[in-house]
């Protein structure tokens, strides 16, 4: 029995694949687009319901109340513009909640620093901590252990100022410009020219280094926020769970301490910070609604977006604009009157915050259906207008990508470039050879707005939104009416969604 359910199922993919055809043969079907571009860009309900979503639900942690109500709020709406919706739960580790906060500088002389915890990192115990600022280089064992002696009882600072550029000022040079681009490459991926056995030895020492920080009695790690006009940054996750506190500070903070340091003169800092960390494992959602398909039900096209945020800000460019201009594509298709010969799945993803997390989680449970998916569209780049595609490397289908987008040529969404495309849910599908796509947009301030307290409501552009709806539309309906299926990527092992791994020898063990 099992060889036959064997060869029945290798007989069934044999025909889904045969479906798949070379990408010049995949004609474009554009007939429908005026309509779905009309409605969304004279009937839209992009910006109220991104209100909604920004001032009403607020920022959306995973695993907070506000991310599940925002779970319940999107299912709604969904249903509301007649599509079939629910949740679907995936498992989340520990929750981290946000408690009150203050940094003030005590020496040279008294200053309130702009600062904020990191998620997942603990707090001070329930009390200011004092202690000098130091700065130590840790970029390898060694350096480390040279710089060991310093870090007792002091805030530890692990890296120079970031090149935050003065936009008051003169305009980059061609050398500032990649001076700026080597520094954040040498933060980023220091090591990234070594062999893997020292890579691997080095990504080692990055997970343990917290630990060696508290082991030599730290107080906590600073942070350069590394955004202008004392905007903060934020990230964490439950998969990198802090062992002492870590706070990001506004960058003219962390340079005035680098200054002090650098002149001899030592900063001294006075924290508080009360946060809340869980351990157990617990449900979060992703928000699933689909138009089924009148042809082809089972083959898919996925639009999605993220609907999780930071808390610093409201989360409305990131991804507040992109999760509501996916549910205005939903709206936009369904109250067009136009039926697609393919099912189109519009997904809200949580835990993208977190590290792609709810969409990892969601490939992964669907893995068996990876090839009927035609293909993945995300929008995750802020407020900005739509200017195109990135291609992920799929040169083979930059033809059929221009032919999509020449209904919303018009509209300035006419480019198309091989660029990849980094850090948001279409990588969770590209290791099963499902086709991945994030939009290119126009910047629109995003490296300002993102993860920052200024990601609100008022940085929203409702023209922009309007016609990011509309190309995610026509894309997404175009997509669903193609003659045949788009030809597979190339399938790799998807790595799983664990913890990262510290050295045994550091890990404090509960004794009887």
């Amino acid at each position: 029995m099992n060889r036959i359910r064997c060869v029945t199922a290798g007989a069934a993919l044999a025909v889904l694949l045969s479906r798949a055809a070379p990408a010049q043969e995949l004609t474009v079907d554009t007939a429908g687009a005026g309509a779905l571009i009309d409605q969304a860009l004279t009937h839209s309900e992009v910006m109220q319901n991104l209100a909604h979503l920004s001032d009403v639900i607020g920022p959306r942690l995973t695993g907070s109340p506000a991310a599940r109500a925002a779970n319940d709020w999107t299912l709604e709406r969904f249903r509301a513009y007649g599509l079939d919706a629910h949740l679907e739960a995936w498992r989340f580790g520990g929750t981290w909640t946000r408690g009150p906060m203050w940094a003030r500088l005590l020496a040279p002389r008294a200053h309130a620093v702009t600062a904020a915890s990191w998620a997942w990192a603990p707090g001070t115990g329930g009390r200011p901590v004092r202690g000098p600022v130091v700065r130590i280089d840790a970029t390898t064992p060694d350096s480390f252990a040279a710089s060991r002696g310093k870090v007792r009882g002091s805030w530890v600072m692990l890296r120079p100022p970031a090149l935050v550029w003065n936009n008051d000022g003169p305009p980059m040079t061609a050398a500032d410009s990649q001076h700026q681009r080597d520094f954040f490459r040498n933060v980023f991926a220091p090591f990234r020219d070594a062999d893997s056995t020292t890579r691997a030895r080095m990504q080692q020492f990055g997970n343990d280094l917290p630990y060696l920080l508290r082991r030599a009695g730290a107080l906590g790690i600073v942070l350069d926020a590394g955004k202008e006009h004392a905007l903060l940054n934020m990230s964490g996750s439950p998969n990198r769970v802090l062992p002492l506190p870590q706070i990001v500070v506004a960058h003219q903070d962390y340079a005035l301490f680098d200054r002090l340091l650098a002149s001899g003169v030592t900063p001294r800092l006075e924290v508080s910070v009360q946060n809340t960390l869980t351990t157990d494992s617990v449900s979060q959602w992703n928000t699933v609604a689909e138009i089924r398909g009148m042809e082809h039900p089972g083959e898919v096209v996925i639009v999605g977006a993220h609907l999780d945020s930071w808390d610093l800000g409201t989360g409305t460019t990131d991804n507040g604009t992109g999760a509501m201009c996916t549910l205005e594509a939903a709206r936009v298709i369904a109250q067009s009157g136009l039926k697609p010969k393919r099912t189109i799945r519009f997904m809200l993803f949580t835990g993208e915050e977190e590290g792609l997390i709810g969409s990892h989680k969601y490939a992964e449970a669907h893995a068996g259906e990876a090839d009927s998916i035609q293909a993945v569209i995300v929008l995750d780049n802020g407020t900005g207008a739509i200017t195109g595609q990135a291609l992920q490397g799929r040169t083979d289908l930059e033809g059929l990508w221009r032919a999509i987008l020449a209904p919303v040529g018009r509209l300035g969404a006419d480019s198309v470039v091989n660029r990849n495309k980094g850090g948001t849910d279409h990588l969770s599908f590209l290791p099963y050879g499902v086709p991945g796509f994030n939009f290119n947009q126009i910047e629109r301030g995003y490296n300002h707005t993102h993860h920052s307290q200024s990601d609100t409501y008022d940085m929203a552009l409702p023209g922009d939104l309007m016609q990011a709806a509309a190309v995610m539309a026509v894309s997404a309906y175009e997509l669903a009416n193609l003659p045949g299926m788009i030809p597979r990527g190339e399938k790799s092992s998807p790595q799983p969604v664990q913890a990262v791994k510290v050295s045994d020898s550091l890990l404090v063990r509960k004794t009887r």
